[in-house]
C-alpha cells in the first residue's frame, strides 16, 4: 500500500522549503553588500576616514600616521576586539590618536558593524 501525501500537506512544506532556500541564498548577497558599504564608508572622508591615517588597498591619498591596515581578519580574528578598537579605541590605548567613531557618535553601530565587515577582507 503507497500512502500519497495530499496537497494540503505538500504545499506548506514546499513554501518553507523555498522560503528557507532564499534565505540561504540571501546571506552572501547581505554579506557582500555590507562589505562595500564598509569600505565606502571607511574612504568617505566625512564619516569613517581611514585614509587619513591608514594605506588600505584600493584607497587614494592614504596617511601613515597609523598601521596599514592588512591582514586584518588574522591580527584580530576576535570580531568583537576590532568593533571596540573602531568604536572607542581610547578604552584600549588612552594615548591613542583614533578617534572614537561610536562613543563620538560619527559611526553608528550598523556603519561600525560595516567596516568591521570590510576591515576583515582587508
Amino acid at each position: 500500500m503507497t500512502i500519497t501525501p495530499s496537497k494540503s500537506v505538500l504545499m506548506p512544506a514546499l513554501a518553507a522549503a523555498l522560503l528557507l532556500g532564499a534565505v540561504v541564498v540571501s546571506q552572501p548577497a547581505h554579506a557582500q553588500s555590507a562589505v562595500a558599504e564598509g569600505q565606502k564608508l571607511a574612504f568617505d572622508r566625512s564619516k569613517g576616514n581611514c585614509l587619513t591615517c591608514h594605506e588600505i588597498k584600493g584607497g587614494d591619498l592614504a596617511g601613515n600616521i597609523g598601521p596599514a591596515l592588512t591582514d586584518i581578519k588574522s591580527k584580530y580574528p576576535n570580531r568583537a576586539d576590532l568593533i571596540a578598537i573602531v568604536t572607542d579605541e581610547t578604552k584600549r590605548n588612552p594615548l591613542t590618536v583614533m578617534p572614537p567613531f561610536g562613543r563620538n557618535h560619527i559611526l553608528t553601530d550598523k556603519e561600525i558593524d560595516a567596516v568591521v565587515d570590510f576591515l576583515q577582507t582587508l
